[in-house]
């Protein structure tokens, strides 16, 4: 029994409407579709990412838009400027790694200074003499000025940076 002839696509011969093959339109692998392919290079560059936080994105975007280019333009030249010039590079990192080891060191101060005023205070306060207190609060004084110092360093490179 010979019915009707099935073919894929609308039954009546007109275009499908959901996105299927048309009927009596072939399409050729290989060919392109309608429009110009984008230009390429022989190999496709790869993309890298990079993950910042608010304060960080801020200061790239001022920068941008300072020079009038793309954060992502902005990203690729100041990265080749700083991989070019590395003694520069280095130095800016020493210095950063010089302050985060200041910072590190005086937070292990000022937690033996605070274990110390605590006993301190707890001597006091059963009736007993403190003899080490005028100690303990001079080495809690050299803590607070450490973390000045290093405050200063940070904001003293960061006007630096800005100029």
């Amino acid at each position: 029994m010979a019915g009707p002839v099935r073919h894929q696509g609308a039954p009546d011969g007109k275009a499908a409407t959901e996105g299927g093959p048309q009927p009596g339109k072939a399409s050729p692998k290989g060919k392109a579709k309608n429009g110009k392919p984008r230009p390429r290079d022989k190999k496709q560059r790869p993309a890298h990412s990079v993950r910042l936080n608010e304060h960080e994105l801020a200061i790239i975007r001022s920068g941008a838009e300072h020079v009038g280019m793309s954060v992502a333009g902005f990203l690729a030249y100041s990265g080749l400027a700083a991989a070019r010039d590395q003694s520069r590079t280095a130095a800016a990192i020493a210095t950063e790694r010089d302050v985060l080891t200041a910072l590190f060191g005086v937070r292990r101060q000022l937690g033996w200074a605070g274990s110390n005023v605590n006993q301190a205070i707890k001597a006091l306060n059963s009736g007993a003499a403190a003899p080490h207190f005028a100690a303990t609060l001079a080495d809690l004084q050299r803590a607070a000025q450490a973390v000045q110092r290093a405050a200063d360093r940070i904001t003293n490179r960061q006007e630096g940076q800005a100029a």
